[in-house]
């Protein structure tokens, strides 16, 4: 089905798709150790871009995994949301940020 571009706005359809695909894409990337592809994801999240929600918990994590894989404007980044974060939000952005290292490690055995 093709959705009909209301007022000058573009095909919702193909912009969803690209955006997931995207998304998708940084995450395949992020899993084979692309630092780069850390920190994007950690910027989509932060922003709400590139199909993914607004989540500071999720931003944290990917910036946070970046950071401590040396890029440095992923640690800043992670220093900046996390003036927005409770504790609470902190801890569990670490607690996911651990998970996916673990899991990380399973994938590379």
């Amino acid at each position: 089905m093709q959705l009909t571009p209301i007022e000058g706005k573009t095909n919702l359809t193909a912009d969803t798709a690209s955006h997931d695909l995207a998304l998708a894409e940084r995450l395949a990337a992020a899993s084979q150790g692309d630092v780069a592809a850390l920190f994007d994801l950690g910027v989509a999240y932060s922003t709400a871009s590139d199909g993914a929600p607004s989540d500071l918990v999720e931003a944290h994590k990917w910036f946070n995994l970046a950071a401590a894989r040396g890029h440095e404007e992923a640690g800043w980044s992670r220093a900046d949301i996390s003036e927005e974060m409770t504790a609470r939000e902190i801890a569990e952005a670490q607690r996911r940020a651990r998970q996916w290292l673990a899991e990380e490690s399973v994938r590379a055995a």
